[in-house]
Protein backbone atom coordinates (compact mmCIF):
# COMPACT_ATOMS: atom_id res chain seq x y z
CA UNK A 1 0.00 0.00 0.00
CA UNK A 2 1.40 3.46 -1.07
CA UNK A 3 1.91 6.46 1.43
CA UNK A 4 -1.02 7.77 0.80
CA UNK A 5 -3.39 5.24 0.69
CA UNK A 6 -2.14 4.19 4.22
CA UNK A 7 -2.74 7.90 5.26
CA UNK A 8 -6.00 7.75 3.94
CA UNK A 9 -6.55 4.08 6.10
CA UNK A 10 -5.15 5.45 8.98
CA UNK A 11 -7.06 8.69 9.04
CA UNK A 12 -10.28 6.64 8.56
CA UNK A 13 -11.37 8.87 5.71
CA UNK A 14 -14.00 7.81 3.02
CA UNK A 15 -13.12 5.71 0.14
CA UNK A 16 -12.31 7.87 -3.33
CA UNK A 17 -15.90 6.10 -4.89
CA UNK A 18 -18.01 7.75 -1.93
CA UNK A 19 -16.60 11.43 -2.48
CA UNK A 20 -17.03 11.00 -5.89
CA UNK A 21 -20.51 10.93 -5.60
CA UNK A 22 -20.90 13.71 -3.11
CA UNK A 23 -18.66 16.14 -5.54
CA UNK A 24 -21.46 15.06 -8.23
CA UNK A 25 -24.19 16.06 -6.27
CA UNK A 26 -22.52 18.90 -4.62
CA UNK A 27 -21.85 20.53 -8.01
CA UNK A 28 -25.40 20.43 -9.06
CA UNK A 29 -25.98 22.18 -5.65
CA UNK A 30 -23.70 24.76 -6.93
CA UNK A 31 -24.96 25.12 -9.93
CA UNK A 32 -22.87 23.05 -11.89
CA UNK A 33 -19.81 24.45 -11.38
CA UNK A 34 -17.23 24.43 -8.10
CA UNK A 35 -13.95 26.22 -7.47
CA UNK A 36 -10.87 24.56 -7.10
CA UNK A 37 -10.34 22.82 -3.63
CA UNK A 38 -7.84 25.34 -2.44
CA UNK A 39 -7.43 26.38 1.36
CA UNK A 40 -9.57 28.61 2.91
CA UNK A 41 -12.61 28.09 0.25
CA UNK A 42 -15.95 27.18 1.80
CA UNK A 43 -16.36 24.32 -0.87
CA UNK A 44 -13.68 22.13 0.96
CA UNK A 45 -15.56 22.57 4.28
CA UNK A 46 -19.16 22.23 3.05
CA UNK A 47 -17.91 18.23 1.27
CA UNK A 48 -16.13 17.30 4.67
CA UNK A 49 -19.48 18.06 6.37
CA UNK A 50 -21.69 15.84 4.48
CA UNK A 51 -18.78 13.44 5.95
CA UNK A 52 -18.52 14.52 9.79
CA UNK A 53 -15.14 14.97 9.36
CA UNK A 54 -13.44 15.92 12.25
CA UNK A 55 -10.81 19.01 12.50
CA UNK A 56 -7.48 16.47 12.19
CA UNK A 57 -9.52 14.67 9.35
CA UNK A 58 -9.43 17.79 7.48
CA UNK A 59 -6.18 19.40 8.72
CA UNK A 60 -3.65 16.73 8.39
CA UNK A 61 -1.20 17.17 5.50
CA UNK A 62 0.30 14.90 3.17
CA UNK A 63 3.95 15.31 2.79
CA UNK A 64 4.89 14.37 -1.33
CA UNK A 65 8.16 15.09 -3.02
CA UNK A 66 8.50 17.60 -5.29
CA UNK A 67 10.82 16.33 -7.75
CA UNK A 68 11.46 19.63 -10.14
CA UNK A 69 13.08 21.48 -7.31
CA UNK A 70 13.62 18.34 -5.03
CA UNK A 71 11.22 19.67 -2.10
CA UNK A 72 8.92 18.59 0.10
CA UNK A 73 5.36 19.58 -0.37
CA UNK A 74 2.65 19.36 2.61
CA UNK A 75 -0.93 19.33 1.27
CA UNK A 76 -3.74 18.64 3.47
CA UNK A 77 -4.91 15.18 3.13
CA UNK A 78 -8.68 15.77 2.84
CA UNK A 79 -7.59 18.12 -0.31
CA UNK A 80 -5.68 15.76 -1.85
CA UNK A 81 -8.66 13.38 -2.02
CA UNK A 82 -10.58 15.65 -3.09
CA UNK A 83 -8.49 16.67 -6.31
CA UNK A 84 -8.41 12.45 -6.76
CA UNK A 85 -11.76 11.92 -6.68
CA UNK A 86 -12.64 15.40 -9.11
CA UNK A 87 -9.84 13.80 -11.38
CA UNK A 88 -11.02 10.67 -11.85
CA UNK A 89 -14.66 12.19 -12.30
CA UNK A 90 -12.62 14.44 -15.23
CA UNK A 91 -11.07 10.89 -16.59
CA UNK A 92 -15.02 9.48 -16.71
CA UNK A 93 -16.24 12.84 -18.51
CA UNK A 94 -18.45 13.44 -15.86
CA UNK A 95 -16.70 16.68 -15.15
CA UNK A 96 -14.66 19.22 -16.80
CA UNK A 97 -11.17 20.10 -15.00
CA UNK A 98 -10.55 24.14 -14.49
CA UNK A 99 -8.02 24.45 -16.75
CA UNK A 100 -10.40 23.56 -19.49
CA UNK A 101 -13.39 25.56 -18.14
CA UNK A 102 -11.49 28.41 -17.64
CA UNK A 103 -10.74 28.29 -21.66
CA UNK A 104 -14.61 28.70 -22.06
CA UNK A 105 -15.90 31.27 -19.28
CA UNK A 106 -12.09 32.05 -17.67
CA UNK A 107 -12.68 31.12 -14.29
CA UNK A 108 -10.97 28.18 -12.87
CA UNK A 109 -13.52 25.71 -11.72
CA UNK A 110 -14.76 22.15 -12.05
CA UNK A 111 -18.32 21.98 -13.87
CA UNK A 112 -20.15 19.32 -14.76
CA UNK A 113 -20.61 17.36 -18.62
CA UNK A 114 -24.05 16.34 -19.69
CA UNK A 115 -22.81 12.81 -18.48
CA UNK A 116 -22.01 14.17 -14.90
CA UNK A 117 -25.41 16.09 -14.60
CA UNK A 118 -27.33 12.99 -15.50
CA UNK A 119 -25.68 10.72 -13.06
CA UNK A 120 -26.22 13.63 -10.28
CA UNK A 121 -29.76 13.15 -11.11
CA UNK A 122 -29.76 10.07 -10.53
CA UNK A 123 -28.13 9.84 -7.32
CA UNK A 124 -30.31 12.44 -6.36
CA UNK A 125 -33.64 10.95 -7.09
CA UNK A 126 -34.76 13.78 -9.83
CA UNK A 127 -36.36 13.25 -13.10
CA UNK A 128 -34.46 13.59 -16.08
CA UNK A 129 -37.90 15.15 -17.13
CA UNK A 130 -36.67 18.08 -15.04
CA UNK A 131 -33.21 18.47 -16.74
CA UNK A 132 -34.13 20.95 -19.51
CA UNK A 133 -35.67 23.26 -17.11
CA UNK A 134 -33.11 23.42 -13.97
CA UNK A 135 -30.49 26.24 -13.88
CA UNK A 136 -27.56 23.42 -13.72
CA UNK A 137 -25.07 24.55 -15.97
CA UNK A 138 -22.98 22.02 -18.20
CA UNK A 139 -19.83 22.22 -19.86
CA UNK A 140 -21.98 21.84 -23.30
CA UNK A 141 -24.65 23.86 -22.62
CA UNK A 142 -22.32 26.41 -21.45
CA UNK A 143 -19.96 26.40 -24.99
CA UNK A 144 -23.92 27.03 -26.90
CA UNK A 145 -24.55 29.92 -24.60
CA UNK A 146 -21.27 31.73 -25.62
CA UNK A 147 -21.83 30.84 -29.26
CA UNK A 148 -25.13 32.18 -29.09
CA UNK A 149 -23.83 35.66 -26.81
CA UNK A 150 -20.78 36.05 -28.96
CA UNK A 151 -22.65 35.54 -32.63
CA UNK A 152 -23.25 39.23 -34.30
CA UNK A 153 -27.14 39.60 -35.76
CA UNK A 154 -27.21 39.61 -39.33
CA UNK A 155 -28.17 42.99 -40.93
CA UNK A 156 -30.98 41.48 -43.06
CA UNK A 157 -31.88 39.41 -39.83
CA UNK A 158 -35.02 36.78 -40.36
CA UNK A 159 -36.25 35.12 -36.81
CA UNK A 160 -38.35 32.37 -38.83
CA UNK A 161 -35.94 29.23 -39.73
CA UNK A 162 -36.76 26.19 -41.62
CA UNK A 163 -39.40 23.88 -40.82
CA UNK A 164 -37.83 22.26 -37.17
CA UNK A 165 -37.97 18.30 -36.87
CA UNK A 166 -40.42 16.91 -34.18
CA UNK A 167 -37.67 14.23 -32.89
CA UNK A 168 -35.74 16.01 -29.75
CA UNK A 169 -32.24 14.95 -30.23
CA UNK A 170 -29.36 15.19 -27.61
CA UNK A 171 -27.73 18.00 -30.37
CA UNK A 172 -31.97 20.09 -30.13
CA UNK A 173 -31.64 19.54 -26.30
CA UNK A 174 -28.68 21.61 -25.73
CA UNK A 175 -29.57 24.18 -27.73
CA UNK A 176 -32.81 24.58 -26.43
CA UNK A 177 -31.10 25.09 -22.68
CA UNK A 178 -28.08 26.90 -24.32
CA UNK A 179 -30.73 29.73 -25.51
CA UNK A 180 -32.50 29.18 -22.47
CA UNK A 181 -29.74 29.98 -20.09
CA UNK A 182 -28.68 32.74 -22.46
CA UNK A 183 -31.57 34.67 -22.28
CA UNK A 184 -32.11 34.60 -18.49
CA UNK A 185 -28.63 34.93 -17.77
CA UNK A 186 -28.63 38.01 -20.19
CA UNK A 187 -31.55 39.55 -18.41
CA UNK A 188 -30.52 39.01 -15.16
CA UNK A 189 -32.79 36.26 -14.71
CA UNK A 190 -35.99 39.18 -14.19
CA UNK A 191 -38.89 39.41 -16.26
CA UNK A 192 -37.83 42.50 -18.76
CA UNK A 193 -41.86 43.85 -18.03
CA UNK A 194 -42.22 44.03 -14.23
CA UNK A 195 -38.91 42.87 -13.22
CA UNK A 196 -39.98 40.31 -11.03
CA UNK A 197 -36.63 38.35 -10.00
CA UNK A 198 -37.17 35.40 -7.92
CA UNK A 199 -35.95 31.24 -7.38
CA UNK A 200 -38.48 28.52 -5.84
CA UNK A 201 -37.29 28.00 -2.33
CA UNK A 202 -34.87 24.98 -2.99
CA UNK A 203 -33.10 27.39 -5.30
CA UNK A 204 -33.43 24.78 -8.42
CA UNK A 205 -35.91 27.03 -10.78
CA UNK A 206 -36.26 30.73 -11.42
CA UNK A 207 -39.47 32.15 -11.74
CA UNK A 208 -38.86 33.91 -15.37
CA UNK A 209 -38.56 31.92 -18.13
CA UNK A 210 -37.02 32.25 -21.59
CA UNK A 211 -40.08 33.29 -24.13
CA UNK A 212 -39.32 33.00 -28.19
CA UNK A 213 -40.45 36.67 -29.85
CA UNK A 214 -41.59 34.34 -32.66
CA UNK A 215 -42.62 31.19 -31.63
CA UNK A 216 -41.04 27.61 -32.03
CA UNK A 217 -44.58 26.69 -33.50
CA UNK A 218 -44.17 28.82 -36.66
CA UNK A 219 -40.12 27.92 -36.32
CA UNK A 220 -38.92 30.72 -34.29
CA UNK A 221 -35.34 30.58 -33.80
CA UNK A 222 -33.31 29.50 -30.73
CA UNK A 223 -31.24 32.85 -31.12
CA UNK A 224 -30.30 35.50 -28.78
CA UNK A 225 -32.27 38.04 -30.79
CA UNK A 226 -35.54 36.05 -30.57
CA UNK A 227 -35.56 35.73 -27.32
CA UNK A 228 -36.88 38.02 -23.91
CA UNK A 229 -37.01 37.12 -20.30
CA UNK A 230 -40.55 36.91 -18.99
CA UNK A 231 -42.12 35.88 -16.07
CA UNK A 232 -44.89 33.26 -16.52
CA UNK A 233 -48.01 35.67 -16.39
CA UNK A 234 -46.12 38.12 -18.85
CA UNK A 235 -45.05 35.38 -21.64
CA UNK A 236 -48.59 33.87 -21.57
CA UNK A 237 -49.69 37.42 -21.99
CA UNK A 238 -47.00 38.05 -24.67
CA UNK A 239 -47.66 34.73 -26.10
CA UNK A 240 -51.79 35.28 -27.26
CA UNK A 241 -51.28 39.04 -28.06
CA UNK A 242 -52.26 40.97 -24.99
CA UNK A 243 -49.44 43.32 -25.43
CA UNK A 244 -46.07 43.68 -27.89
CA UNK A 245 -43.03 46.69 -28.43
CA UNK A 246 -42.32 49.14 -30.62
CA UNK A 247 -39.22 49.00 -32.09
CA UNK A 248 -37.45 51.25 -29.54
CA UNK A 249 -38.62 48.69 -26.89
CA UNK A 250 -41.82 50.54 -25.51
CA UNK A 251 -44.56 48.57 -24.41
CA UNK A 252 -47.79 48.52 -26.72
CA UNK A 253 -50.91 47.19 -24.87
CA UNK A 254 -53.91 46.13 -26.83
CA UNK A 255 -56.82 48.17 -27.55
CA UNK A 256 -59.14 44.70 -26.28
CA UNK A 257 -58.32 45.30 -22.90
CA UNK A 258 -60.74 48.57 -22.71
CA UNK A 259 -63.17 46.11 -23.45
CA UNK A 260 -63.00 43.79 -21.04
CA UNK A 261 -65.35 43.39 -18.28
CA UNK A 262 -64.91 44.85 -14.55
CA UNK A 263 -63.75 41.78 -13.26
CA UNK A 264 -61.16 40.82 -15.62
CA UNK A 265 -57.32 41.68 -15.94
CA UNK A 266 -57.00 42.05 -12.05
CA UNK A 267 -54.91 40.64 -9.62
CA UNK A 268 -56.70 41.26 -6.02
CA UNK A 269 -56.93 45.02 -6.55
CA UNK A 270 -54.32 45.90 -8.63
CA UNK A 271 -55.31 46.29 -12.53
CA UNK A 272 -53.29 43.87 -14.49
CA UNK A 273 -53.20 46.36 -17.39
CA UNK A 274 -52.74 49.57 -15.40
CA UNK A 275 -50.33 48.47 -13.19
CA UNK A 276 -48.14 44.95 -14.46
CA UNK A 277 -48.49 46.65 -18.19
CA UNK A 278 -47.55 50.18 -18.37
CA UNK A 279 -48.06 52.12 -21.95
CA UNK A 280 -44.99 53.05 -23.45
CA UNK A 281 -42.78 52.28 -20.97
CA UNK A 282 -39.33 50.90 -22.20
CA UNK A 283 -38.71 47.36 -20.89
CA UNK A 284 -35.49 46.00 -19.20
CA UNK A 285 -32.96 44.98 -21.25
CA UNK A 286 -29.15 43.79 -21.30
CA UNK A 287 -26.43 45.37 -20.55
CA UNK A 288 -24.74 44.04 -23.79
CA UNK A 289 -27.15 46.15 -26.58
CA UNK A 290 -25.49 43.11 -28.84
CA UNK A 291 -28.04 41.05 -26.89
CA UNK A 292 -30.85 43.36 -27.46
CA UNK A 293 -34.56 41.62 -29.57
CA UNK A 294 -33.88 42.47 -33.03
CA UNK A 295 -36.54 44.41 -34.16
CA UNK A 296 -37.64 41.80 -37.20
CA UNK A 297 -38.94 39.44 -34.68
CA UNK A 298 -40.74 42.32 -32.23
CA UNK A 299 -41.95 43.16 -35.96
CA UNK A 300 -43.39 40.12 -36.72
CA UNK A 301 -44.58 39.73 -33.27
CA UNK A 302 -46.44 42.96 -33.90
CA UNK A 303 -47.55 41.78 -37.62
CA UNK A 304 -48.76 38.93 -36.41
CA UNK A 305 -49.58 37.93 -32.67
CA UNK A 306 -50.80 41.81 -31.24
CA UNK A 307 -54.11 42.21 -30.78
CA UNK A 308 -54.20 46.33 -31.59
Amino acid sequence: MSYEGEMLKKMLMPLKTEVEKELLKTLFRHNGVVKEFSTGEEIVNEIADTFLLNEAQRIIPLERIYRKENRIVKTPLWHRLLFRAADSLANNHLIIKPTIAQKLTSKKEWMLTEKGFDKALELLNIPIEKKDFLPIKSYEVEKEKKRLTEKSAPDNYDPIGTKKKTIITKESNIRFRGFRHAIIESYDYRCCVCGLKIKSPNLLTWEVEAAHIVSHTKNGKDDIWNGLALCHLHHWAFDVGWFSFTDDYKILISSQSKKLPNDFGKIGELNFFGNSLIENKIILLPENKKLFPHEKSIEWHRQNIFYK
